[in-house]
């Protein structure tokens, strides 16, 4: 660790950080002056009424056993869901289902078990930009920020890490005003807090869903199966628990090989065929629909054992192990048939009179994938409650396995279904690994608790594509196509004090410092061509600052201010990877995003109800943008990386939520986002210089909102109908791409879920639930889930 950077970041701290929290329930750790609580669960009186929950501002002084790995005092804007809500109005199969209605938040989940493009979306961070948030369960990292989005290859979080069963608790926090966190945190923070058990328990559950699918030519149900089971106990000084998980999970074709209807040429040799499906794509073009790709069968398999020992009644040593395994097979199949009726799947065909490109195995892929990674966390942590508390923390992320074979162009199907010529992508290697040490003063007699902490993240990209003349779905690899390599490594020390100026005035104060290094870059294209790229190191601070106010003694203030530099990855800077069908164009100069972002919110209540208005804004200068473009002459996307000056965003965020309000046992919540997102400068270009210069930033819809009305219709059931929207948007920098409603668009969207759960008895549950209930068809680049049927059956003991 740099002492320098520590040292310089210690002593210009003036101390002070985070803002208090609404929403801060005071079982989950011991507090001198904790803010009351404010959420469904009212305080009761003597007869049993419900009384409105007040608000009054404090300092979290001791963190003791709290369950979340968020700093004590909440700097800004936080929502929580609890195992409760997930079990009583999600229908949950994967963990990032449990952020599905909070306010301003999406994640780009495409079918049950989604490993590759399960991207997190906040106010002003799209699904294109998975480096723009902070995925965290116990405190481990889980944000792969090996990557940036999806290009050559995917970096989403790794969601598969946690399954929906072992949640305790999802704690989100908005914005990048924790000196605790690097600027990755722009868009947010969540942490899954997952289950320690205080006694001894055992769970099982089984799950199943159908979705009946339909677009162009396809046709078919697809389904899921899952299982799950967990069992821990508390013995003592020692605390443990083991979670096991399968899904079997089949999803909609994701992808769909096309013809411009313009690209047509008189006719000499093609076969012609029908079944092909006119349309336009994302620009208004007409063209031609072939036939669909990439239906994933996924297969998954989830291990977690977690073990805590308290070595003394105020210091914990616990260690988390992980373990993922996925075999993924993609299938691709043709709408086209010749005059035999037979399917056809190669060569030049015509259609209406018109000859297009030849047919090959870049338009009909076959992949078949197989993934084997590892995570380990281990941490020291005391809970003395006294003047000085502190911890140790270090996790590791390991790429054991990730194999990834693709048919060649040269060999298409059906030939490609038994062998054949092929590449196989390997990633093992591939990982990161953090440490951190982090320190809680409470000065006796004053009113501040000062958080200071040093860490280092380290993030190692090995990524190898190999040409298999052979068989390329079961022979060693062969010739070097092209490889990449590189670490990035952030050192950081960060000091921030919540200091209760008054009992209505609370300020915090916090800064960060980071010291950046790019090392061992290198992009091969062959094994004769190749380049090195020299070692990059870059400094930067990050100041906080937060003000709040106890208005009225229902009614808080909070004003916040923050820096955010987010590094450029390594695949970013040097990831320039190919395949059959996509192609990536990395950059070694790249800048870091620097980001300012603001708050002003209002958080109160008013008898049953309780509500927040919150104003945001931000600028971000040097944004790091991957764009995707399909390339008519080579048949494949192309992704390039670059930075865009400036983007500006400013909007509005409100909610509202009640219980037993309008009627004994209903629950209402609302959310409601408005966001005016630009692009303000930009020197590069899609086409045309300026052609993004006042365009919309991609991924960013004007409006969004979440509503659910929840009812308890007795001690057994209850029931649950949630509604989203989200408004029209677009992925390009230009705006181009003015059609959201066609593979590569991405479109509006209103859908409804329902929720219906059985408490049959004290150990046995079932549950049934339609996501998608009106059928909206609608796009991210991909098709999203049509209508799909949900049930479940659980057991506790």
């Amino acid at each position: 660790m740099n002492k320098t950077l520590m040292a310089r970041a210690v002593a210009t701290c003036a101390a002070l950080y985070l803002l208090p929290t609404l929403a801060h329930a005071c079982d989950d750790c011991d507090c001198d002056d904790a803010p009351a609580a404010v959420n469904a669960a009212a305080a009761q009186t003597d007869d049993g009424t419900a009384t409105p929950p007040r608000t009054r501002l404090g300092l979290v002084r001791v963190q003791g056993a709290s369950p979340s790995s968020l700093p004590t005092n909440i700097p800004t804007t936080r929502e929580t869901v609890t195992r409760e809500d997930i079990e009583r109005t999600v229908n949950a199969t994967d963990s990032e289902d449990a952020l599905k209605y909070l306010p301003s938040l999406l994640v780009r989940k495409r079918y049950i078990g989604d490993y590759n493009h399960a991207i997190l979306s906040s106010r002003a961070s799209g699904t294109g930009n998975s480096a723009r948030s902070a995925v965290y369960a116990d405190g481990i990292l889980l944000s792969n920020y090996l990557g940036n989005g999806v290009g050559g290859l995917s970096f989403p979080p790794r969601w598969g890490l946690v399954t929906p069963e072992e949640i305790e608790r999802v704690d989100v926090m908005y914005g990048p005003f924790s000196a605790a966190y690097p600027g990755n945190s722009v868009g947010a923070v969540v942490d899954y807090v997952t289950r320690m058990p205080s006694r001894f328990e055992a769970h099982a559950k089984v799950g199943y869903v159908a979705q009946p699918f339909e677009l162009y030519n396809t046709k078919r149900t697809y389904r899921a199966w899952q299982a799950s089971a967990s069992v821990g106990s508390r013995e003592g000084d020692w605390s443990w628990w083991l979670n096991v998980n399968r899904t079997d999970s089949e999803g909609q074709p994701l992808t769909f090989a096309t013809r411009l209807v313009s690209a047509g040429t008189p006719v000499t040799n093609g076969t012609p065929v029908t079944g092909a499906v006119a349309g336009l794509n994302n620009a208004n073009q007409a063209w031609w629909l072939l036939g669909a790709g990439t239906q994933y069968r996924t297969v998954q398999d989830h291990f977690k054992v977690k073990l805590a020992y308290d070595l003394s009644p105020t210091l914990r040593a616990s260690y988390v192990f992980g373990a993922w395994r996925n075999d993924a097979d993609g299938n691709s199949a043709s709408y086209l048939r010749n005059a035999a009726g037979q399917p056809v799947l190669a060569g030049a065909i015509v259609i209406d009179g018109k000859q297009y490109a030849a047919l090959t195995g870049g338009d009909f892929a076959v992949t078949r994938e197989k993934l084997s990674h590892t995570m380990h966390g281990l941490s020291l942590k005391s809970r003395s409650g006294g003047d000085w508390d502190w911890e140790l923390a270090a996790s590791l992320y390991d790429y054991g396995r990730d194999d990834k074979r693709q048919n060649a162009a040269t060999n298409p199907q059906p030939g490609a279904l038994t062998g054949g010529a092929g590449t196989l992508a390997d990633g093992s290697g591939t990982g990161w690994h953090t440490l951190a040490a982090k320190g809680v003063w409470r000065p006796a007699g004053t009113a501040h608790v000062v958080d200071v902490g040093v860490q280092q993240d380290t993030y190692r990209l090995r990524y190898r594509t190999s040409s298999i003349t052979g068989n390329y779905l079961a022979d060693a690899p062969g010739a070097l196509a092209n490889q990449v390599s590189g670490t990035t490594q952030l050192e950081a020390a960060f000091a921030q004090d919540a200091w209760l100026i008054s009992p209505d005035w609370k300020a915090v104060l916090g800064l960060r410092a980071e010291a950046w290094e790019a090392r061992d870059g290198r992009t091969d294209f062959s094994a004769t061509q190749g380049l090195g790229y020299p070692t990059r190191r870059e400094h930067y601070l990050s100041p906080k600052l937060a003000l709040s106010w106890q208005a009225l003694e229902a009614t808080v203030l909070k004003a916040s201010l923050g820096r955010a530099v987010r590094m450029p990855t390594v695949s970013e800077l040097y990831g320039a990877t190919s395949t059959t069908n996509s192609q990536f164009i990395n950059d070694p100069n790249l800048k870091p995003e620097k980001s300012w972002t603001a708050e002003l919110s209002a958080e109160s209540t008013l008898g049953p109800l309780q509500s927040r208005v919150t104003l945001f804004a931000e600028t971000t200068r040097d944004s790091l943008y991957s764009q995707t473009t399909f390339d008519p002459a080579a048949n494949r996307n192309i992704s390039r990386v670059q930075n865009v000056d400036k983007v500006g965003t400013t909007g509005l965020e409100t909610t509202l939520a009640t219980t037993d309000w309008l009627a004994a046992g209903l629950d209402l919540s609302l959310s409601l986002t408005y966001t005016d997102s630009k692009i303000k400068a930009n020197a590069g270009f899609v086409a045309t210089p300026g052609d993004t210069v006042g365009k919309w930033q991609p991924n960013i819809a004007r409006w969004r909102a979440t509503a659910q009305a929840g009812y308890r219709f007795n001690a057994a059931w209850t029931g649950n109908l949630a509604v989203r929207y989200s408004g029209p948007q677009y992925r390009t920098l230009n705006n181009a791409d003015v059609n959201g409603f066609a593979y590569q668009g991405v479109s509006k969207f209103l859908t409804a879920d329902l929720r219906v759960r059985w408490q049959i008895d004290r150990q046995w549950t079932a549950a049934f639930g339609i996501d998608n209930l009106n059928n909206d068809k609608y796009w991210n680049f991909h098709p999203y889930p049509q209508r799909s049927y949900a049930a479940e059956l659980k057991f506790d003991l």
